[in-house]
Protein backbone atom coordinates (compact mmCIF):
# COMPACT_ATOMS: atom_id res chain seq x y z
CA UNK A 1 0.00 0.00 0.00
CA UNK A 2 1.66 3.18 -1.11
CA UNK A 3 -1.04 5.42 0.35
CA UNK A 4 0.06 6.64 3.79
CA UNK A 5 -3.41 7.65 4.96
CA UNK A 6 -4.89 4.35 3.84
CA UNK A 7 -2.20 2.40 5.66
CA UNK A 8 -2.68 4.39 8.86
CA UNK A 9 -6.46 3.99 8.66
CA UNK A 10 -6.19 0.24 8.13
CA UNK A 11 -3.37 -0.63 10.54
CA UNK A 12 -2.88 2.34 12.86
CA UNK A 13 -4.98 0.74 15.59
CA UNK A 14 -3.09 -2.53 15.99
CA UNK A 15 -1.11 -0.90 18.78
CA UNK A 16 -3.96 0.26 21.04
CA UNK A 17 -4.85 3.92 20.32
CA UNK A 18 -1.31 4.54 19.02
CA UNK A 19 -1.36 5.25 15.27
CA UNK A 20 1.98 7.06 15.56
CA UNK A 21 3.70 3.66 15.44
CA UNK A 22 2.24 2.87 12.00
CA UNK A 23 2.95 6.44 10.88
CA UNK A 24 6.63 6.21 11.80
CA UNK A 25 7.06 2.79 10.21
CA UNK A 26 5.46 4.03 6.98
CA UNK A 27 7.41 7.31 6.98
CA UNK A 28 10.73 5.46 7.38
CA UNK A 29 9.99 3.40 4.28
CA UNK A 30 9.70 0.17 6.27
CA UNK A 31 6.27 -0.63 4.82
CA UNK A 32 6.63 -2.03 1.32
CA UNK A 33 4.43 -4.15 -0.92
CA UNK A 34 3.32 -6.78 -0.68
CA UNK A 35 1.86 -6.15 2.75
CA UNK A 36 2.39 -9.27 4.82
CA UNK A 37 1.70 -9.65 8.53
CA UNK A 38 5.26 -10.62 9.49
CA UNK A 39 7.19 -7.79 7.85
CA UNK A 40 4.61 -5.16 8.82
CA UNK A 41 4.67 -6.44 12.41
CA UNK A 42 8.48 -6.34 12.55
CA UNK A 43 8.55 -2.79 11.14
CA UNK A 44 5.97 -1.56 13.61
CA UNK A 45 7.62 -3.31 16.57
CA UNK A 46 10.93 -1.68 15.62
CA UNK A 47 9.26 1.73 15.88
CA UNK A 48 7.64 0.83 19.18
CA UNK A 49 11.00 -0.33 20.60
CA UNK A 50 12.80 2.75 19.24
CA UNK A 51 10.30 5.08 20.93
CA UNK A 52 11.10 6.83 24.17
CA UNK A 53 10.17 5.18 27.44
CA UNK A 54 7.43 7.79 27.92
CA UNK A 55 5.97 7.01 24.48
CA UNK A 56 5.99 3.28 25.19
CA UNK A 57 4.44 3.93 28.60
CA UNK A 58 1.69 5.83 26.77
CA UNK A 59 0.99 2.76 24.66
CA UNK A 60 0.81 0.59 27.79
CA UNK A 61 -1.53 3.07 29.46
CA UNK A 62 -3.78 3.10 26.36
CA UNK A 63 -4.71 -0.54 27.03
CA UNK A 64 -7.90 -1.26 28.99
CA UNK A 65 -8.08 -3.17 32.25
CA UNK A 66 -8.99 -6.81 31.71
CA UNK A 67 -12.67 -7.25 32.53
CA UNK A 68 -12.61 -3.69 33.84
CA UNK A 69 -14.69 -0.52 33.75
CA UNK A 70 -14.55 -0.05 29.99
CA UNK A 71 -15.71 -3.62 29.37
CA UNK A 72 -18.67 -3.16 31.70
CA UNK A 73 -19.56 0.16 30.09
CA UNK A 74 -19.22 -1.34 26.59
CA UNK A 75 -16.45 1.12 25.70
CA UNK A 76 -13.67 -1.23 24.60
CA UNK A 77 -12.30 -1.06 21.08
CA UNK A 78 -13.76 -3.76 18.86
CA UNK A 79 -10.43 -5.62 18.95
CA UNK A 80 -10.18 -5.52 22.74
CA UNK A 81 -13.81 -6.58 23.15
CA UNK A 82 -13.35 -9.55 20.84
CA UNK A 83 -10.05 -10.55 22.47
CA UNK A 84 -11.44 -10.39 26.00
CA UNK A 85 -14.59 -12.28 24.98
CA UNK A 86 -12.46 -14.96 23.34
CA UNK A 87 -10.81 -15.59 26.71
CA UNK A 88 -14.17 -15.71 28.50
CA UNK A 89 -13.67 -12.42 30.32
CA UNK A 90 -17.15 -11.29 29.32
CA UNK A 91 -18.67 -14.21 31.25
CA UNK A 92 -17.14 -13.88 34.72
CA UNK A 93 -19.01 -14.67 37.90
CA UNK A 94 -19.38 -11.87 40.46
CA UNK A 95 -16.56 -13.43 42.50
CA UNK A 96 -14.26 -13.71 39.48
CA UNK A 97 -15.01 -10.14 38.47
CA UNK A 98 -14.19 -8.95 41.99
CA UNK A 99 -10.87 -10.83 41.78
CA UNK A 100 -9.99 -9.19 38.47
CA UNK A 101 -10.97 -5.78 39.83
CA UNK A 102 -8.74 -6.24 42.89
CA UNK A 103 -5.79 -7.42 40.80
CA UNK A 104 -6.28 -4.60 38.27
CA UNK A 105 -6.27 -2.03 41.08
CA UNK A 106 -3.18 -3.49 42.76
CA UNK A 107 -1.30 -3.88 39.50
CA UNK A 108 -2.05 -0.34 38.30
CA UNK A 109 -0.98 1.08 41.66
CA UNK A 110 2.25 -0.94 41.55
CA UNK A 111 3.30 -0.33 37.94
CA UNK A 112 1.41 2.73 36.67
CA UNK A 113 -0.21 0.94 33.71
CA UNK A 114 -2.85 -1.79 33.36
CA UNK A 115 -2.01 -5.48 33.30
CA UNK A 116 -1.48 -6.46 29.67
CA UNK A 117 -1.49 -9.98 28.31
CA UNK A 118 -2.10 -11.25 24.80
CA UNK A 119 -5.21 -13.24 25.73
CA UNK A 120 -5.31 -15.40 22.59
CA UNK A 121 -4.88 -18.98 23.72
CA UNK A 122 -5.65 -18.09 27.33
CA UNK A 123 -8.71 -18.51 29.49
CA UNK A 124 -9.69 -16.71 32.67
CA UNK A 125 -7.75 -19.19 34.83
CA UNK A 126 -4.47 -18.90 32.94
CA UNK A 127 -4.85 -15.12 32.83
CA UNK A 128 -5.40 -15.00 36.60
CA UNK A 129 -2.35 -17.23 37.11
CA UNK A 130 -0.22 -14.88 34.97
CA UNK A 131 -1.65 -11.90 36.85
CA UNK A 132 -0.71 -13.47 40.21
CA UNK A 133 2.82 -14.25 39.02
CA UNK A 134 3.56 -10.98 37.26
CA UNK A 135 2.27 -8.71 40.02
CA UNK A 136 5.37 -9.82 41.95
CA UNK A 137 7.77 -8.63 39.24
CA UNK A 138 10.05 -5.64 39.71
CA UNK A 139 8.95 -2.55 37.74
CA UNK A 140 11.57 -2.83 34.98
CA UNK A 141 10.90 -6.53 34.36
CA UNK A 142 7.18 -5.88 34.22
CA UNK A 143 7.58 -2.90 31.88
CA UNK A 144 9.53 -5.08 29.45
CA UNK A 145 7.09 -7.97 29.85
CA UNK A 146 4.12 -5.69 29.16
CA UNK A 147 5.87 -4.25 26.08
CA UNK A 148 6.39 -7.78 24.78
CA UNK A 149 2.71 -8.57 25.34
CA UNK A 150 1.71 -5.41 23.44
CA UNK A 151 3.83 -6.59 20.53
CA UNK A 152 2.18 -10.02 20.63
CA UNK A 153 -1.28 -8.40 20.61
CA UNK A 154 -0.29 -6.27 17.60
CA UNK A 155 0.98 -9.41 15.85
CA UNK A 156 -2.29 -11.25 16.40
CA UNK A 157 -4.23 -8.24 15.14
CA UNK A 158 -2.08 -7.90 12.03
CA UNK A 159 -2.39 -11.63 11.34
CA UNK A 160 -6.14 -11.22 11.27
CA UNK A 161 -5.85 -8.37 8.76
CA UNK A 162 -3.00 -9.41 6.45
CA UNK A 163 -1.77 -12.63 4.86
CA UNK A 164 1.22 -14.30 6.49
CA UNK A 165 3.04 -15.08 3.25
Amino acid sequence: MSDRNGFIAAYGGVFEHSPWIAERAFDKGAITPPLLAGPVHRAMCAEFRAASRDERMGVLRAHPDLAGKLAIAGELTADSKSEQAGAGLDRLSAEEHARFTDLNTRYLREFGFPFIIAVKGHDKNSILAAFETRIGNDPETEFETACGEVEKIAGFRLSSLLPEA
